[in-house]
């Protein structure tokens, strides 16, 4: 490789997550001749494939953990710096990394991602899951592990807590319901007894099953919080990788020490009020904590008064946005929760800085169907978005945001289930103002659509419905639904067939 210091190149992009690499692929796609580099602190870069375009909104894809060459190969003119970056000059439009390079750009974009929030720093009995280096750092302690303590109650959480086998599971939720950030008290009992059951015991969905109805009137959903899933932590490294993508936890062995097979216990409403060690605990005054026979390396004491010893502390307790590297001598505007703003053109206030991923907040007028959540389907929209913008400004192009970002979709898995999420799903910002239909039998499917003024504002859809489409066009067409009540969900009626 040529000398590259001091280099000034077309385009920089800094993170070598979803985020950074779809925005670095499309823009040496659309200027195969210029200069572009991404700024990248891990060995390895997150990669889409297997992508397919499910309907207008809705996409399924895989995310691959690959070498860096891969990108050098398929784009000539691109340079992957292995570096941290250690500071930002916007006013002079260098960059400069840990190693003491610099590097100049006419636009640049952050995909930085985020960092974990941990319960507290410094505790060897606490760990996130992040990057691949964290969760091999998590699959090697569970081997030998026979209780640990899950934290949380987004995506994160829900993953391990339905994955793990051979360990006793205590899991510790602040809201009355598990999965809060995805679903309804509703749709949490729906995976209660997937969550009590050996995996393999659990029969998989029919096609049509038979439907129990029920109409809710009024603000039975919960309200949204932004509890972040992008991701937990990496295992004390010092320059964490890129968050990791779905399914992250396929092709690793989840198994404890014990010859259990899945036994979880729900704390629920708790946060955590101390952590001690063994030793601390010996000498506690608090006799009440001394309730177990056996000797663990760590107790979790929870604000509803229970006290549990563990082999280790998973915590899952959300991320917040990695802007430290480039707010020191810059004039960023920050959002409330702490991420880069960026304006409908993912532009910060810096010029011709811009953002895309976990690390910014978008603040322009969103759609009244569509909400940011630090999710890795957000992330390659925003990166790829991010690129088509930067591409249209160097063009003096005009340019339009994206069709994406009209209604929130996003397709996951969780305790085995096909979930699907569409727009206000969870009645985001409608108070009492909105109607719930549900639809459920229990092992099979939970459907749920949420109506405002008689039309379809929001969905979840649980098991093998073959409704998201239908659902999808509905939301977006705004068309009124009143006349048809409850046969909206009765499954003798091809609800398809019936609006498509």
């Amino acid at each position: 490789m040529t000398d590259i210091k001091n280099k000034t190149f077309k385009f920089v992009v800094v993170g070598g997550g979803i985020a950074g690499v779809t925005c670095v692929e499309q823009l040496s796609s659309q200027f195969p001749s210029a200069d572009v580099a991404l700024i990248t602190a891990g060995l390895h870069i997150k990669t889409v494939t297997n992508y397919r375009q499910v309907s207008k909104t809705l996409e399924e894809f895989d995310v691959e953990e690959r070498p860096l060459s891969v990108l050098e190969q398929k784009f000539p003119k691109l340079t992957v710096i292995h570096s941290a970056v250690k500071a930002l000059h916007s006013q002079l439009r260098s960059v400069q990394t840990v190693d003491g390079m610099e590097f100049g750009y006419e636009k640049l974009c952050i995909c930085s991602g985020a960092r974990p929030k941990l319960l507290t720093q410094d505790n060897p009995c606490i760990l996130g899951i992040r990057d691949t280096d964290s969760a091999q750092e998590f699959q090697k302690r569970l081997s030998t592990a026979k209780r640990i303590v899950v934290v949380g109650n987004g995506g994160i959480a829900l993953e391990l807590v339905y994955e793990v086998e051979g360990c006793e599971v205590i899991w510790a939720v602040k809201d009355k319901a598990i999965g809060n950030t995805f679903f309804d008290a509703g749709a949490a009992q729906f995976f209660i007894p997937s969550l009590e059951a050996p995996k393999l015991e659990r029969a998989g969905p029919r096609k049509r099953p038979r439907y129990t109805t029920e109409e809710v009137e009024g603000g039975t959903c919960q309200t949204f919080t932004a509890d972040k899933i992008q991701r937990g932590n990496s295992s004390g490294s010092s320059e964490p990788g890129s968050a990791l993508g779905p399914d992250w936890h396929e092709g690793i062995l989840l198994r404890g020490a014990e010859q259990v097979s899945h036994r979880v216990s729900v704390e629920y409403q708790c946060q955590v009020e101390k952590i001690f060690t063994s030793e601390e605990l010996l000498r506690s005054p608090q006799h009440t904590l001394r309730s177990e026979k056996e000797s663990w390396p760590v107790y979790i004491q929870l604000t509803n008064g229970k006290t549990f010893g563990c082999d280790f502390i998973i915590s899952a307790t959300g991320v917040v946005p990695n802007t430290e590297p480039f707010l020191h001598g810059n004039n960023f505007v920050l959002a409330d929760d702490g991420g880069l703003q960026v304006d409908d053109q993912m532009m910060t206030s810096e010029p011709n800085v811009y953002a895309a991923g976990d690390v910014c907040t978008a603040c322009w007028e969103h759609s009244p169907f569509w909400q940011q959540m630090r999710l890795w389907t957000q992330a390659r929209q925003m990166g790829w978005y991010a690129a088509r913008c930067m591409a249209a400004h160097t063009l003096s192009e005009p340019i339009e945001l994206d069709f994406c970002f009209e209604l929130f979709s996003h397709i996951t898995r969780f305790f085995n289930f096909k979930v699907v999420l569409l727009g206000k799903f969870n009645g985001q910002g409608l108070g009492s103002d909105h109607q719930l239909l549900v639809r459920c039998t229990k092992g099979q499917e939970y459907v749920k659509v949420v109506l405002s003024g008689g039309r379809m504002v929001g969905a979840v859809l649980i098991g093998e419905t073959d409704l998201e489409e239908t659902f999808e066009n509905l939301i977006l067409n705004q068309m009124d639904l009143t006349r048809y009540g409850e046969d909206l969900l009765n499954p003798d009626v091809d609800i398809e067939d019936y609006f498509d």
